[in-house]
């Protein structure tokens, strides 16, 4: 059997990592300001991450939801209090696809309605329903084809209102990236937010808050909608959550009431899981990691904006988009392989940032660096 080839993939093989750097098989150092896509939040290998992981491991490494598991009470209670979100209820699952999927599920199951309003650019998972919502066509499937999901503009408060105008009694729920990160990290405006927000309380939609990338502390605040000073219904997460052990969750408003079998999962707030979620709220909590986010982010984002050869640049804390002319297309190659510097990026050049929370800023002007020589090619090194 081979795999399944779905992945274009970088000839390199990492057999180390630690903080925000990674090794290869070779024993060459990257700086890693990609995090293995957001999910990296509190460093590769966290001393007390680890501990946490080992020690619990050590005790019980599964049992399914039929058991009392305080540890998803203790990771309730820290995430509603780090978060600010104390009167929210948590339902644990295991992926960011799988948290959109619930959350589009409870929100229909709470107005029994059937229509949701997405947005252009919008990526939110490749489950049934996440992928009805996703702005890509190329990767909904025939069977996942719908007529329930409304595709409006981003960012466009009148488009909005329009649809809620004429569908208003139908919309079962808005669904938004606090910051867009497949659609090249796009802030959605605070006007906006507050707009859904109120769209939503008029017609008795749910505002469901994608957080999968942009929340836990990445942008400067727990969740990127925050900063509208709005609370969503629903808070979806996954990433950064469990700093590489696969988790997810939704963060419900009080006035959602479960039934027992209402939404279900076998892996979701298992102990290991749970372990690992408790270690990074407890990381980022001693650390100060989401203040270190946005004073970091934001010292990057005004040095990246004193180049002129970009064309753009886009986010908040440590979720950060560059936009380059198609003649510096080849800038994110040349930061991996000539400077073993990783970055993610969105077609058609847009370079992301997404180190984990407690990069530093020593870490910062080494990609800047690396930036500037690639900007003025003048970068000559041989690396071997």
């Amino acid at each position: 059997m081979k795999l399944f080839d779905v992945y274009p993939l970088n000839d390199i093989e990492i057999t180390k990592a630690l903080g925000s750097n990674v090794w290869d098989e070779k024993g060459n150092e990257y700086l890693d300001l990609y995090g293995g896509h957001a999910v990296i939040s509190i460093g590769h290998t966290h001393p007390h991450y680890v501990s946490r992981l080992t020690d619990q491991l050590n005790k019980v490494g599964f049992y399914s939801n039929s058991v009392k598991i305080p540890l998803q009470v203790q990771l309730a209670e820290k995430l509603g209090q780090i978060s600010g979100k104390t009167d929210y209820q948590l339902f644990l699952c295991s992926t960011g696809a799988e948290a959109n999927e619930n959350a589009l599920k409870l929100a229909s199951f709470y107005n029994e309605r059937k229509k949701i309003v997405a947005f252009k650019g919008a990526f939110h998972g490749r489950t049934s329903l996440a992928v009805a919502v996703t702005d890509n066509p190329k990767i909904i499937a025939p069977v996942n084809e719908s007529d329930h999901v409304i595709f409006l503009p981003h960012n466009d408060e009148a488009a909005l209102e329009q649809a809620f105008k004429d569908q208003g009694s139908e919309i079962s729920s808005v669904i938004i990236e606090g910051i867009q990160g497949v659609g090249g990290i796009r802030v959605a405006s605070d006007s906006f937010l507050q707009k859904i927000r109120a769209l939503c309380d008029q017609y008795n939609a749910v505002f469901i808050a994608d957080s999968v990338q942009c929340g836990y502390g990445r942008s400067g605040k727990f969740y990127a909608h925050d900063h509208a000073g709005v609370d969503a219904d629903i808070y979806t997460m996954a990433k950064g959550m469990g700093n590489g052990f696969p988790i997810g969750g939704i963060s419900i408003a009080p006035k959602f009431k479960p039934w027992h079998g209402m939404l279900g999962t076998t892996f979701g707030g298992n102990h290991l899981a749970c372990a690992a979620g408790l270690a990074v709220l407890e990381v980022m909590e001693q650390d100060n990691l989401i203040q270190n986010a946005e004073e970091v982010g934001n010292y990057l984002m005004a040095e990246v904006k004193k180049f002129d050869q970009i064309k753009e640049v886009r986010g908040r804390g440590l979720m950060i988009g560059i936009e380059l002319p198609e003649e510096l297309s080849h800038v994110k190659k040349n930061l991996l392989f000539k400077h073993r510097i990783f970055t993610g990026e969105a077609k058609p050049n847009v370079i992301r940032l997404l180190p984990a929370l407690n990069l530093t800023k020593a870490h910062a002007d080494q990609f800047l660096e690396a930036f500037s020589l690639e900007l003025q090619g003048k970068f000559e090194k041989n690396l071997s």
